[in-house]
């Protein structure tokens, strides 16, 4: 099999999918390609992805690779490195049968990825996760004893200007199924109005759904341009030594932030702030909370989200997944019972109303003359 398409790069595949446009080919570094990246990229319907890194390492039955094959997308795996070097952004690249040709210049050579190949992979990391999880969990009681003081009051929220009193917080991470979600809980959103708080994309994935964040938090590294200038406020999240290289960022958009020194992950802050400032329920949508969510993100334990949930449980309603616990469907026997009971009362003003009963007479009168009755 031979395809031709214009080739992008990116190391961050999440950089990446913000510029690609249907029937390119996505030149990649990404080991253990996740389930986000890849919908991303099938949601881009790109032709081919070249990944210069294992899309299955072994370490975890990660899921996107597959996705991305069952979707009719190619993938390269494990291509040379060097393609970050020759080849250039817009360049017309070709593969065939694994290899990389630029107007017939052979770049290297990677391997096709085939859906039997992707599942045996897959089939054969569940031998490591015993030792992954006892590892995984190691790191997390370790983590936990040193970031306890981001529940000790240690790491106080910057002041905000939006009021939580007597409010709802929605707080929006761009994680699995986390459009699904959304949509699901847009009758939650309309009637309560929570504030609605995006973590770095979870703010564009917001404004993707209609509306716009009250606030922005994160390190900034993969929030749009035009969704950071919507009029939200926006807290940069920095290392616990106040060092934040998100801000620079916001100064050449010419915008300014406030900083929340912090261990942790962004949304751990973000409920932080949330449960600070007073919210009565804080409800979460794709945010990373299992084992396979952190292996994913490229982190070995989960202590400060441990510590963080254990703080705000009381409060937290975490709505992942809830677009698949219940789907409704409309039958047509409620439908009739629903017309009917709506025409109920429209009969009745019409069989009352003089008017609608002398109208009812000259129909008669005109009956009877018609058929000479």
């Amino acid at each position: 099999m031979e395809i031709k398409g214009t080739a992008l790069l990116d190391k961050k595949t999440k950089n990446l999918i913000k510029r690609l446009k249907p029937g390119h080919i996505a030149v990649i570094d990404h080991q253990d390609i996740d389930e986000v990246a890849a919908r991303g990229l099938i949601e881009k319907k790109v032709k081919a992805v070249v990944n210069c890194a294992p899309s299955i390492s072994g370490k975890y039955p990660n899921i996107g690779p597959l996705l991305l094959v069952q979707n009719g997308i190619i993938l390269v795996d494990e291509a040379p490195k060097k393609l970050f070097e020759v080849l250039n952004e817009g360049d017309c690249l070709t593969v065939k049968e694994g290899a990389l040709y630029r107007n017939g210049e052979f770049l290297g050579q990677g391997t096709i990825l085939t859906e039997e190949q992707i599942k045996v992979k897959m089939e054969a990391t569940k031998e490591n996760l015993g030792d992954i999880m006892l590892a995984f969990i190691e790191n997390t009681l370790n983590y936990a004893q040193k970031e306890t003081g981001l529940i000790l009051g240690q790491y106080p929220p910057p002041p905000v200007k939006t009021d939580f009193r007597g409010r709802q917080a929605l707080i929006v991470v761009r994680g699995h199924n986390y459009q699904e979600d959304l949509k699901t809980i847009r009758l939650y959103i309309n009637e309560v109005k929570p504030v609605l708080i995006g973590v770095d994309g979870g703010a564009d994935a917001l404004r993707e759904a209609g509306y716009c964040p009250d606030i922005i938090i994160g390190d900034m590294d993969s929030v749009s341009d035009e969704t950071l200038k919507c009029g939200a406020e926006i807290i940069v999240h920095a290392y616990p030594n106040g060092e934040a290289p998100g801000l620079a960022r916001l100064r050449d958009l010419g915008l300014t932030a406030q900083i929340y020194p912090a261990p942790g992950t962004s949304e751990d802050i973000a409920m932080l702030l949330a449960y600070e400032k007073g919210a009565e329920l804080i409800v979460a949508v794709g945010t990373h909370s299992n084992l396979f969510d952190f292996l994913e993100k490229g982190r070995k334990g989960m202590g400060s989200t441990f510590l963080v949930r254990l703080l705000v449980g009381s409060k937290l309603v975490d709505a992942k997944g809830v677009n698949k616990l219940y789907k409704s469907r409309l039958k047509a026997k409620y439908l009739v019972q629903l017309i009917i009971a709506a025409l109920i009362p429209v009969l009745i003003i019409l069989a009352v109303s003089p008017v609608t009963r002398n109208l009812f007479k000259v129909l008669v009168i005109q009956f009877k003359l018609l058929f000479g009755i």
